[in-house]
């Protein structure tokens, strides 16, 4: 039996179906934060009937939800299912999407270590065989590699301190959203809770790479981390990345930078511009990066880069990919700074004594 509204307010999803978001495609409104927050604690507790919240779902998805909207959802989150546990470090958050990639490797294990090693702190998360593609993720490829994934929250903050790279498991620190795994396969489609626990920011960080497929998707995530009431993040970069997955892409990824007093910057303080892998020497074209079992050629690729025995396509895109997070946090002022850091880190052996620091953890 659904639980009393007078414990949430009076904004049952079936009412916000017939009065607000549900009305049909032209008629259709945004919620209020108050609205949008109400959805979701009665989401995080099972509250609504399968029927309904599908339509919710659904509905939103056809609408598409607003950062006003996006925000509430993920102050929802982190305030009652989010396990934040912070390292001493402030490390680059990474929030990739969770239901993964099915053609190309995953380069930000490497890129991570490699800029671990470099001096730069940074976490990965990641669910397991998250709906709707239920592909590979962080965990299956750190799996791959013999890393312990399974770790609490507090152990996963140790870990960023220790190894200066580290991982935290959906399941363990966001349970009330691994719990709407079945509702959420049952879909069929993505919803907004794709998109929102890739903002989860289990350690707290100040600074957020995150990756979606169109420049305006980019910004508006921005716009939902400025009107976010609890995650911290106060810088952030949003990309084109491969498959959606937070890897540069071969030839030009377009990035949205925030906040920039670039004179080119948006009222929002929004800088986009294009990363080109040819004005770094790096002739890749799409087809280098693609791998036959993503998980385990994707560890074997980041084992061999950060070894220094790959000198082709991959060690040229995990460098970069490492440069990347190396600028987010601000620790260069440019990429090609960026990219003598992560090449040093491979060429002394640092990354690859992080890489084993990471697998005997």
């Amino acid at each position: 039996m659904s639980q009393a509204t007078s414990e949430y307010g009076e904004w049952p999803l079936k009412r916000l179906m017939t009065e607000v978001v549900g009305s049909g495609h032209k008629s259709a409104e945004d919620m209020t934060r108050e609205q949008a927050r109400e959805a979701f604690q009665r989401i995080l507790d099972g509250e609504p009937d399968e029927t309904t919240l599908g339509a919710f779902w659904l509905a939103n998805r056809w609408k598409r939800n607003t950062p006003e909207e996006l925000a509430a959802f993920v102050d929802v989150m982190r305030e009652e299912s989010v396990e934040v546990e912070a390292p001493s470090a402030d490390p680059v958050d990474c929030g990739a999407n969770y239901d993964g990639k099915h053609t190309s490797a995953i380069l930000g294990v490497a890129a991570g270590v490699v800029a671990a090693a470099a001096g730069t702190p940074v976490v990965v998360h990641s669910g397991d065989r998250v709906p709707t593609q239920k592909l590979d993720a962080y965990k299956h490829v750190l799996d791959e590699l013999g890393a312990t994934t399974d770790l609490s929250p507090g152990e996963s903050a140790d870990l960023v301190d220790d190894v200066g790279f580290g991982f935290y498991y959906q399941p363990e620190f966001n349970p009330g959203v691994d719990d709407l795994f079945d509702r959420r396969d049952m879909m069929g489609v993505r919803t907004y809770v794709n998109t929102v626990e890739t903002l989860a920011n289990p350690a707290d960080a100040s600074v957020h790479l995150g990756s979606f497929y169109h420049l305006a998707f980019a910004k508006r995530m921005v716009k939902t981390l400025t009107k976010s009431q609890r995650n911290p993040a106060d810088r952030a970069l949003f990309f084109q990345g491969m498959e959606g997955y937070d890897d540069i892409r071969p030839g030009a990824t377009v990035v949205a930078e925030w906040p920039s007093d670039d004179a080119e910057a948006d009222e929002d303080g929004i800088l986009d511009y294009e990363i080109r892998t040819s004005e770094y020497g790096m002739d890749i074209q799409g087809e280098d990066l693609e791998v036959e079992d993503v998980a385990g050629d994707s560890a074997t690729i980041t084992e061999e880069v950060v070894a220094g025995d790959r000198e082709d396509a991959f060690a040229d895109a995990v460098e970069l990919n490492a440069a990347l997070r190396i600028y987010a946090r601000e620790d260069v002022s440019s990429l090609d700074d960026g990219l003598a850091e992560a090449r040093a880190a491979i060429g002394d052996g640092s990354a690859a004594a992080v890489l084993e620091d990471l697998r005997s953890y």
